[in-house]
């Protein structure tokens, strides 16, 4: 049996013929960028991440610098992020000119921990990340705490975590400004790249609009520096009828997440994935963590059974920070889980012979 990692064709079949007429209307009116797909979609993501104001873009990376860049992260400021994350996260703070300050993630959640922060602040931090990584809410009462006593900006990286919760509230709507991801492979997917920012404040939806358009609210007046971070029409359509069914197979992930956590349950060996207790874990990713990842990842491969490795270089490791002079070992449990994390397949359509397969060839290769 062949197991991909997720799959995309069977989603896509799914809305083909609405996303077909779509894409049509909008080449028949040349709404290229922007548009009414696009504000349609704004406003029915906004609804569904309990926010006011959606900012459609062209990238999650885009979304990530947007969040700072409109809130004056500028040289010199220092924004704290986890080491444990996808690049993406770290160029929002560069693409502004600030210096990222990594740390270290909880042992459980996998995300920012509160308890390191604490003392990597200073009188240049500016910022704080919040990571909602694999699609579970990093612990937002905590950060808050310390942004708010520091008088610091609290943002979400939400681009795993559509539709996720934290105490019953959405992500996106947990902070002053949130950035989502729809690149294909993400929860909720595009036909390409595309990202949104999500805020409850009227006038910094006002601006991040401004800076996405080249700083300018009227064409050819420009009240700030800006950049061309629009997204194209045929985007905003396709996210648009996908996010009619974002619940359903939201709800099939946390079913195969179930799955998968009954079957692997008894083997000591294998630590599964914790939900904490305070959030609705939308499993973008699950992940396993084992002791010999490398060889559990190629006996899955020669069984015809995808994986992924997320992320098997900490940030604070990789080549094009290493002017931040930062060490192995500074963070053991982001450098735990780059050596030893997996992720198993998942996506809304897996089915339960598919999880009972990978399942059984895992238990097969701990057993010997």
């Amino acid at each position: 049996m062949q197991v991909p990692f997720t799959d995309l064709k069977m989603q896509n079949d799914l809305i083909k013929e609405e996303a077909i007429s779509s894409i049509t209307n909008i080449i028949e009116n040349s709404s290229f960028i922007l548009g009414k797909a696009v504000s349609d979609f704004e406003e029915a993501f906004a609804k569904a991440h309990d926010s006011k104001h959606c900012i459609a873009v062209s990238s999650g990376t885009d979304a990530n610098h947007l969040a700072l860049w409109a809130h004056g992260i500028s040289h010199g400021d220092e924004v704290i992020m986890p080491a444990n994350t996808f690049i993406a996260t770290a160029w929002g703070a560069t693409l502004c000119g600030a210096t990222p300050v990594f740390a270290d993630c909880h042992p459980e959640s996998y995300n920012l921990d509160p308890v390191k922060i604490e003392n990597m602040i200073t009188e240049k931090t500016k910022a704080i990340i919040a990571v909602h990584l694999y699609g579970q809410t990093a612990d937002m009462d905590a950060l808050k705490d310390i942004s708010d006593r520091h008088n610091i900006l609290l943002i979400e990286d939400a681009a795993q975590a559509h539709l996720a919760e934290y105490k019953g509230k959405k992500a996106g709507s947990l902070s002053s400004v949130a950035s989502f991801s729809f690149y294909p492979g993400k929860n909720l997917g595009a036909f390409g790249e595309g990202g949104a920012v999500t805020t409850n404040d009227d006038e910094l939806s006002r601006k991040i609009r401004m800076l996405r358009d080249h700083g300018s609210e009227k064409k050819y007046h420009h009240e700030y520096y800006g950049h061309n971070y629009r997204m194209e029409g045929i985007q905003g359509a396709v996210l648009n009828l996908k996010l009619d069914h974002l619940d359903k197979w939201t709800e099939k992930r946390r079913a195969a997440a179930d799955k998968y956590r009954k079957l692997l349950k008894d083997i000591e060996l294998i630590k599964l994935p914790l939900e904490m207790e305070y959030g609705k874990h939308v499993y973008h990713l699950f992940v396993i963590q084992y002791s010999e990842r490398d060889k559990l990842q190629n006996f899955l491969n020669s069984c015809e059974i995808s994986t992924g490795l997320h992320y098997p270089v900490p940030l604070h490791l990789q080549k094009c920070f290493a002017d931040l002079n930062y060490k192995a070992s500074y963070f053991p449990v982001t450098e735990k889980l780059a050596s030893d994390c997996l992720s198993l397949p998942m996506f809304p359509d897996i089915t339960d012979d598919q999880i009972e397969f990978v399942c059984d060839k895992i238990k097969h290769f701990i057993k010997g």
